[in-house]
């Protein structure tokens, strides 16, 4: 053997060795193959920082395995990924497996193809340590942080968390909306629509109707508050008694709508988010699939997307010439500009990697590799693909059309649009359809069918979903491309933020505890500037212009002696009691509200004197779940009673003859709702066992019919299937392939 290619992934040596003759052989090293130690800091902050690295347990067979086939080569060449991660990894494998220099190569690629990787060795180059040394410093920062200030939350919150940099500004992120949210004031307000058609005398008679709003009085604007109550609508519409309706101007506008750059990591995530339902981690987890490689038939692996982890939007010249093929190919000129299109990236620090996310083959349209992929890869790979060829589309063209109607000294405002030209629409259709109006002359007199006076309530911001925070991180210039999955994944992790069955984040107790003592105490920990400044140094250190020992260095010694004057100062019933007007009925101290790892309860303020405790309404007793709730269900496993228990996820029905029955089942839910499948079975509300909400058929595994969202009870006016609850205030249809939304109409008719 002359030439051994080490990689990270096994899935990616089997797609790499397809490629290379029989001079190459291709091992994995399963990941890293170093780390700091687990069970104590591995930094020696005396000594500049030094960290001291070992090889963990389940590494050192693998490695045991590298150093014998290193022995047997001529050149050892690190093919690992070409960020930060990767190239430390390469470095790390140097020195677990102890190869001499001489005899090294490394080479970087940002697709796994024959042309590539034949690229690649012939440009092989030394380790990039200023990669290395970002990697390092992010790893050291992290560990202090955690390491000087998880023991702290230990003795002055509870036993078991921890802290980290980054998970901490996204806790605080979410903390500050839930307070926002909180703390909205609800605001009333009215707006008028009058339904109006063509008039009968204009040789229409039966023509379809239209809306629209009220904007203007006496030729004032009407703001979004202009009517404030029922009372200020009641007036307006005694006004318009009698009002005759008649066109007053007609403006029309040809807008060009552009399409969206190609995909970097967040908007990947973001959009998989959004359109397929998607978790930060489960894109992460498929799009390195997609990458390392699938196997394509006769074609073996492959590996057909280019590296996932990007904050770049550039695309290759050879991308670009393929991407434009296909377009002409399968669209027609008309669809193809002139010249190729480019993008600037805007990410901060963007230098993770020199490509976007896009195929490796663009002429590997989603269907002809449908059959080899699973659900879910399909759909990422579909929406991958879609969204590179879109971007090398000529836009489309709307003509928008806006009326202005006259009645008495009101205006009322109707909008329409119609796609002129598709372009890039062709294959990525957007969320705005067409809204169509009759067609209309200026001084054109018009029919009103009905006025229509809705009331509405001002609603409080949004709480995050995973799409939202990651876009919100990035904008703040906190994480990198590498960093925004983990995160997210970690504060749920942690229990200190949970998802709803909206798919929204909020904060438990506990998560809010934590953050409101590091916003108090440690306010540059959670300070969105300075984590932002500090991912700014790491990329400084990165390019080469930053060293990594003395930041760390101003990081750390007045962080430690913060947390040394905090562990003196602070005292935990201040931190995690909140005082009460009750009382302990056993002894009669004062009762306070402690927290504990199910949430908050009633304990006695004379403790451990007095150990009573008692559950909050809603939670249960000394921190523990509530008792279970006696139910006429009986086990149809050993005839015991069922009871209702309350577990991570909510309510369920537990056998009362646990342990030695373990029975359980869901509660069942109905939505009242028919089976569409089947029509036998009703669709209920199930949880997945990761405790995701999701409604299927009561007659599973008969019928597999399953929805993620909630179903209205509507069936779609295009295609038939059932609507569902697709976000704020909004509808769609169930079926992918059909783009129908709409808006819930949350008024009050009068």
């Amino acid at each position: 053997m002359k030439n051994l290619v080490i990689v990270e992934s096994p899935t990616k040596a089997k797609t790499i060795s397809k490629f290379l003759g029989r001079d190459y052989k291709v091992l994995s090293s399963y990941g890293h193959v170093r780390d700091l130690p687990k069970k104590e800091m591995g930094v020696d902050v005396e000594h500049n920082f030094e960290p001291t690295y070992v090889i963990p347990e389940k590494a050192k067979t693998r490695i045991k395995a590298l150093k014998e086939a290193a022995k047997k080569s001529d050149v050892i060449i690190l093919a690992t990924d070409e960020d930060r991660e990767g190239e430390a990894i390469a470095w790390h494998l140097i020195k677990a497996i102890g190869i001499d220099k001489k005899k090294t190569q490394r080479i970087v690629f940002h697709e796994i193809t024959k042309s590539a990787i034949e690229k690649a060795l012939k440009e092989p180059r030394d380790i990039n340590i200023d990669l290395v040394d970002a990697q390092q410093a992010r790893r050291i920062l992290d560990r202090l942080v955690g390491y000087e200030l998880s023991p702290l939350l230990w003795k002055k919150v509870a036993r078991g968390l921890s802290a980290g940099r980054v998970q901490s500004v996204a806790v605080r992120l979410i903390v500050d909306r839930e307070r926002e949210i909180k703390a909205f004031k609800q605001e009333e307000y009215w707006t008028i629509e009058s339904e109006l058609k063509k008039s009968a005398a204009g040789g229409q008679e039966g023509a379809e109707s239209f809306l629209a709003k009220l904007v203007k009085q006496s030729d004032k604007n009407l703001d979004k508050f202009a009517v404030k109550n029922q009372a200020a609508a009641s007036q307006i519409l005694k006004d318009l008694e009698k009002a005759d309706y008649q066109v007053d101007k007609i403006a029309k506008q040809e807008k060009i709508r552009k399409p969206n750059p190609p995909f970097k990591t967040s908007t990947l995530q973001q959009e998989a988010a959004n359109r397929l339902g998607f978790s930060t981690k489960q894109t992460m987890v498929l799009a390195q699939q997609l990458y390392e490689g699938i196997s394509i038939g006769s074609e073996g692996s492959v590996g057909l997307i280019t590296y996932m982890r990007t904050d770049s939007l550039n695309l290759s010249a050879e991308a670009v010439k393929n991407t434009r093929a296909v377009i002409s190919q399968q669209f027609g000129d008309q669809y193809l500009p002139g010249k190729p299109v480019f993008y600037k990236t805007t990410a901060k620090g963007a230098q993770e990697a020199h490509e976007a996310i896009r195929p490796t083959f663009p002429n590997k349209t989603p269907e002809s590799v449908k059959q080899y992929l699973d659900k879910n890869q399909f759909r990422l790979y579909d929406l991958i693909w879609r969204r590179t060829i879109a971007c090398q589309m000529n836009p489309a063209i709307m003509d928008n059309t806006s009326v202005d109607i006259k009645a008495k000294n009101y205006i009322f405002r109707a909008t329409g649009s119609v796609i002129k030209f598709d372009g890039f629409l062709k294959i990525y259709p957007a969320q705005a359809k067409e809204k169509l109006l009759p067609l209309l002359a200026e001084k054109e007199i018009l029919d009103l069918i009905k006025l229509i006076p809705s009331q509405h309530f001002t609603e409080p911001p949004a709480r995050y979903n995973e799409a939202g925070l990651v876009k919100a991180l990035e904008e703040e210039g906190i994480g990198r491309p590498s960093t925004y999955a983990p995160t997210i994944s970690t504060i749920q992790d942690r229990n200190y933020v949970i998802k709803n069955e909206d798919k929204r984040l909020q904060p438990t107790d506990i998560g809010e505890v934590v953050n409101d003592l590091l916003v108090a105490h440690f306010p540059k920990i959670v300070d969105l500037k300075f984590t932002a400044e500090m991912e700014e140094s790491l990329d400084q250190i990165a390019r080469g212009k930053k060293d990594w020992a003395p930041m760390i260095k101003n990081f750390y010694q007045p962080f430690k002696k913060t947390i040394t004057e905090k562990g003196k100062e602070l005292k935990k019933e201040e931190i995690t009691e909140e005082k009460t007007d009750q009382v302990c009925d056993k002894c009669g101290s004062p009762m306070v509200i402690k927290i504990g790892r199910y949430g908050k309860f009633l304990a006695c303020s004379n403790y451990p004197e007095c150990k009573n405790t008692k559950p909050l309404p809603g939670e249960g007793k000394n921190g523990q779940p509530p008792e279970p709730e006696t139910t006429d269900e009986v086990c149809d496993k050993c005839g015991s009673p069922m009871v209702i228990k309350t577990g991570r996820f909510g309510k369920f029905l537990a056998c009362s003859n646990y342990p030695d029955c373990k029975n359980t089942k869901p509660i069942v839910k109905s939505t009242g709702l028919k089976c569409p499948e089947c029509g036998r079975g009703e669709i209920v509300e199930k949880r997945s066992k990761k405790g995701r909400v999701f409604y299927s058929c009561s007659e599973y595994p008969d019928c597999k019919f399953a929805l993620w969202q909630k179903p209205t009870g509507e069936k779609c006016p295009e295609c038939g299937s059932l609507l569902v609850f697709g976000g704020k205030n909004k509808v769609k249809c169930s079926n992918k392939e059909c783009a129908f939304k709409k808006e819930i109409e949350e008024t009050i008719k009068t």
